[in-house]
């Protein structure tokens, strides 16, 4: 089966846009129609472009405004879609795409469309080609491909047939078993999309908010996997429309649509149970460590904070500059080398998060899914810590964990840290979180996506006082595994001033889970550790929202905690450290029968976030 790509869904010239497509690894492309008129190279230049690439062009798009039209429009429709056979032939391309009608001038009689499409197929079968009616979402008649195939069975020409596409279909929710009464010989193409579940006017949703399978949320696993039930062996092709994508590097984009190819095939094929190609999802088990790629001039001050945060020196690297930091169940590797990837790392962001490393339940299968997907390995010279590289630039470790113990033993020498000091009871990293750049946050979601086994919550708008910030919340089914994505628009918000002094997206909060919150909280000032400061307007409210007692109220006053509590009565508490050099903060968390994040205590924390300076600059 063929996987293609739409020119419309890149930014650039049609000629950037197919020497994207073919660099990413795509060997067909649909051109659409205003790409190929607005380039300055004939038709035999394109073509000659695309055989020096590998490419074959398997869909010309769209046609639109023919069936049903009154005289003069019918003759000049039918001209003009002879004019594009000519342009075809030239173009190597044999497939047209054809919308339903949204002209207000289209009849809405059906035995007229169906004539119209009849002498469509004979004109189209003298340039050997095939037409694949589409029924578009706001067409004026014919809107719901159940209808475009009931035509296309009138019309009954071997050069008419039905195109299908996901966004028109699902975006109204017609059911995918339909897809059931179309013969698979009479489905021309299909093109995928998928969106956010929006309620807004079909035409604007279609144009402004399509993306990538794996990064909306239409069930494309059941639509591909029903098509594929049929029998369907024809091109899977993305016809994407979306402001971000525009934006984009072509190069970036084609790359995702690839993979995203490549994952959704999998998916529908482990729907039907038929064969495939590649390992499942891999199931992340927990986060075992968060690396910092550490200058030396930061030793002291960062040393000094971790040990306010709970942690203490745990192990020294046998061979490296590199040294394990211990609060519990959570893991630092702090990575001081003058070498290899955490130094190129530190060059370009500084002291930051260079890395994490993911205990899954078995490694080799995830290594070979994300070969599979296209996802590019870093070398390591730690055979049990394989390393894929992240969206941008930083690297996830791959451990298996039934062998998690064995590295740690097998690199690092023991360390006696003495006194441990008031314990704050950590029993984990409950959830990361990443700043990221608006180009590329639908680029991090499929990468989460597509490789692991995890699902997408609704997403969050959160209020910065200098903007709004966008949140998607990734988990895995048992949530021992979590992950928030931010991006912005708003230069002035704390997530754009990360990005640039930052110089590049990247993991910015670290959640640890803790037992009992009030406990922590006292080990936490005990040791020293620089806390946000709450506003007493925050907890005046707290306390009658929550109807906190008066111990409970003493104690989120003293400590600077911040509450939560969901519609089940599930509770969260939550309190943050202040920032570390303007790359980094803690959070301390307890869940009590609660899935979320605390999103109404964020513009709290911002707020409170913009008020103070990192802790390496003077206060």
């Amino acid at each position: 089966m063929i996987d293609a790509i739409a020119t419309v869904s890149i930014s650039g010239t049609l000629e950037d846009k197919l020497r994207a497509a073919a660099a990413a690894g795509f060997t067909a492309v649909e051109i659409f129609d205003q790409d190929f008129l607005a380039s300055d190279l004939t038709a035999r230049q394109v073509r000659a472009l695309m055989d020096d690439l590998g490419l074959a062009c398997v869909l010309y798009q769209p046609f639109r405004d023919l069936e049903g039209m009154p005289e003069p429009q019918r003759t000049r429709a039918f001209q003009r879609i002879e004019q594009k056979f000519q342009v075809m032939q030239v173009l190597g391309c044999d497939r047209i795409l054809l919308c339903t009608n949204c002209s207000p001038l289209a009849s809405p009689d059906e035995d007229r469309m169906v004539a119209d499409l009849r002498d469509l197929g004979d004109l189209a079968a003298r340039y050997g080609v095939t037409v694949g009616y589409e029924a578009l979402a706001w067409a004026r008649h014919i809107f719901d491909h159940r209808d475009a195939w009931r035509i296309v069975q009138k019309v009954d020409h071997p050069n008419i047939g039905i195109l299908l596409d996901s966004f028109h279909s699902l975006s109204r929710g017609i059911p995918i078993e339909s897809l059931r009464e179309i013969r698979p010989e009479k489905i021309v193409f299909v093109q995928l999309a998928d969106a956010p579940i929006l309620s807004m006017d079909l035409l604007y949703w279609s144009r402004h908010f399509r993306n990538l399978p794996g990064q909306g949320g239409f069930d494309l696993t059941g639509y591909v996997g029903e098509l594929f039930r049929l029998g369907y062996e024809g091109p899977l092709s993305l016809e994407i429309f979306n402001d971000r994508f525009r934006a984009n590097s072509a190069l970036m984009v084609a790359q995702d649509g690839l993979r995203s190819l490549t994952a959704i095939r999998d998916a529908a094929a482990r729907s039907i149970g038929a064969p495939v190609t590649m390992p499942p999802p891999a199931q992340i088990d927990h986060v075992e460590f968060v690396e910092f790629a550490v200058d030396e001039a930061d030793r002291e001050p960062l040393e000094a904070l971790l040990r306010s945060a709970g942690f203490a020196p745990a192990g020294s690297h046998r061979d490296k500059a590199v040294d394990l930091w211990c609060n519990g169940a959570a893991r630092f590797v702090l990575n001081f080398e003058q070498e290899g990837f955490a130094h190129a790392y530190r060059l370009t962001h500084g002291t930051s998060i260079c890395a994490i490393g993911l205990a899954v339940a078995d490694q080799a299968a995830t290594i070979a899914r994300a070969r599979a997907l296209g996802i590019t390995e870093h070398p390591t010279d730690i055979p049990a810590m394989p390393a894929l590289r992240g969206v941008a630039g930083s690297l996830v470790y791959v451990l298996d964990s039934a062998d998690v113990a064995g590295v740690w033993d097998g690199e690092f020498d023991t360390i006696d840290a003495g006194s441990p000091g008031a314990a704050v009871g950590v029993t984990g990293i409950d959830h990361l979180a990443a700043v990221v750049h608006n180009d590329e946050f639908l680029s991090w979601q499929l990468y989460w996506r597509v490789l692991f086994d995890v699902r997408v919550q609704q997403p969050q708008d959160v209020i910065d006082p200098n903007g709004l910030v966008q949140s998607q919340a990734i988990q895995n089914p048992s949530g021992t595994f979590r992950l928030t994505l931010n991006s912005t628009d708003a230069r002035g918000a704390l997530s754009a001033r990360f990005l640039s002094h930052s110089f590049g997206a990247g993991f910015q909060h670290i959640a640890l889970a803790v037992a009992d919150m009030t406990q922590a909280a006292r080990a936490l000032d005990a040791r020293g550790l620089p806390r946000l400061p709450v506003p007493e307007n925050y907890q005046d409210d707290a306390e009658v929202r929550f109807a906190l007692s008066p111990e409970q109220s003493d104690a989120a006053r003293r400590f600077d905690i911040m509450l939560d509590e969901d519609a089940e009565g599930g509770r969260y508490a939550q309190l943050y450290s202040r920032a570390f050099a303007r790359t980094f903060f803690f959070e301390y968390v307890e869940r009590v029968g609660y899935d979320g994040y605390g999103a109404p205590n964020a513009p709290i924390r911002l707020a409170a976030q913009s008020r103070f300076r990192p802790l390496t600059e003077a206060d």
